[in-house]
């Protein structure tokens, strides 16, 4: 066994999961999973922590004997099995065949000056190492901050060029849109209603416009504009369509000879999505999925597994306006590979053995021994998600952090998406 497996064969017999391990060494659970897949190795102390705790010697953790030993005198004086197998090795690399009492107490003398020398020549290196950490730290710091300033002055600079070039392409001298309504009903998206106006930079006499409302969906509404008093600014104060997250609205100028020429006024994104509950998805389990190994055919076996969510009843759109918030009719929590149901998890209890504040949120358990077999290490993808479904019969997905396998043990997949998310790509026949 390597080292890592050691350290975990332990861990388990203890029933202790990564995370339980490095509370109990005042590491966090990345530094025993690093030690676990052989990435990283403990420090000096962090191994003597690890043979007290698990009643092993630190040569039996670090492979030079076959079978653990008994945890180390608490005295700090070397055991005679210790004792033996320093001679051992001074016959291995001396040529001795043996050693006298004297020369035993000698010996032991010796090993533990050089302990306390070791000890603190690796205290001067760890404090070499420190200082040169932080002021590494301090340059990165230093770096981020004039690349943090070069980058925000030619966002500026950009920004102000692009609104440069809109003015002078634009066809207006003065445009606004606003959201006045979003209504929600049974077995419907719901629909936004909104008012718009447009002075048009050059008008000419019989000139006249039409406002246009886009939703993605493929259709266009058409509103005619009416002509202020002033007769320059054309307005419609009933654009309608049916919610989406992409809605744009849009003033075409159409000339006494015919010619049209169109101007995106505004757009506005998410929403729909700002309609919707929103919610919270995490994860705890009894031998982290983070790291877990696959056998030789991608196929991996679960350990016990809670979820937990948290439904949400209110949230603020982009754009600033308080849309009205569906509540939860019914929440689920199901295993999906690839965005197809694996199975679904049974509402619980909250375990006895979790601890702290858990208050709003459900439990959901999945059981010890589900398996899944990842065939494409390098594109299947592995989640826990929730999928609510609002008063109004529509649904929506919250995933977790999708898993992906990497040399044969899974890993978050970086950058993940955790918006809500549409059903439409998503299959629960399990």
């Amino acid at each position: 066994m390597t080292i890592g497996q050691r350290i975990a064969h332990k861990r388990k017999e203890l029933g202790l999961s990564q995370e339980g391990l490095g509370d109990r060494l005042g590491v966090s659970r990345q530094s025993i999973y690093k030690w676990e897949s052989d990435t990283a190795l403990p420090e000096i102390d962090k191994l003597i922590a690890l043979s007290r705790l698990f009643g092993v010697s630190v040569g039996w953790l670090l492979g030079v004997e076959e079978s653990p030993s008994p945890e180390a005198d608490p005295s700090g004086e070397l055991t005679e099995q210790q004792l033996h197998m320093v001679e051992e090795l001074v016959r291995r690399y001396s040529g001795t065949r043996g050693l006298s009492p004297r020369r035993r107490k000698v010996l032991k003398l010796a090993v533990a000056v050089g302990a306390v020398c070791l000890a603190g020549v690796l205290y001067s290196l760890f404090s070499q190492l420190g200082r040169l950490e932080q002021q590494y730290t301090d340059l990165q710091n230093s770096i981020y901050r004039v690349e943090s300033s070069v980058d925000g002055q030619i966002g500026s600079i950009s920004n102000r060029v692009e609104e440069i070039l809109k003015a002078q392409n634009s066809l207006v001298t003065d445009a606004g849109v606003e959201l006045k309504l979003v209504s929600l009903s049974d077995g419907d998206p719901g629909a936004a209603v909104f008012s718009a106006y447009a002075v048009p930079k050059t008008y000419q006499e019989g000139m006249t416009a039409e406002f246009q409302i886009e939703n993605g969906t493929g259709g266009v509404q058409v509103v005619p504009g009416v002509l202020h008093p002033d007769g320059r600014t054309f307005r419609a104060d009933s654009l309608s369509c049916a919610l989406t997250d992409d809605i744009r609205v849009s003033v075409v100028f159409i000339a006494p000879d015919g010619t049209r020429s169109t101007q995106l006024l505004d757009q506005f994104d998410g929403l729909y999505g700002g309609t919707l509950p929103s919610a919270r998805v995490r994860e705890y389990s009894h031998g982290n999925l983070l790291g877990l190994e696959a056998n030789s055919s991608g196929l991996l076996t679960l350990p016990e597994h809670w979820v937990t969510v948290s439904v949400s009843s209110s949230r603020t759109a982009s754009e600033g306006q308080i849309l009205p918030q569906a509540g939860a009719e019914t929440v689920q929590v199901g295993l999906f590979k690839n965005k197809a149901l694996v199975t679904w998890l049974e509402p619980a209890e909250k375990p006895e053995s979790f601890h702290g504040d858990f208050e709003g949120e459900d439990f959901y358990h999945l059981p010890e021994g589900q398996q899944v077999t990842m065939t494409s290490p390098s594109t299947d993808q592995l989640c826990f998600a929730a999928v609510l479904t609002d008063e109004y019969g529509r649904q929506v997905v919250y995933p977790s952090i999708p898993y992906v396998l990497e040399g044969g043990s899974l890993t978050w997949v970086s950058g993940a998406d955790l918006s809500g998310a549409s059903p439409a790509v998503w299959r629960f026949d399990s």
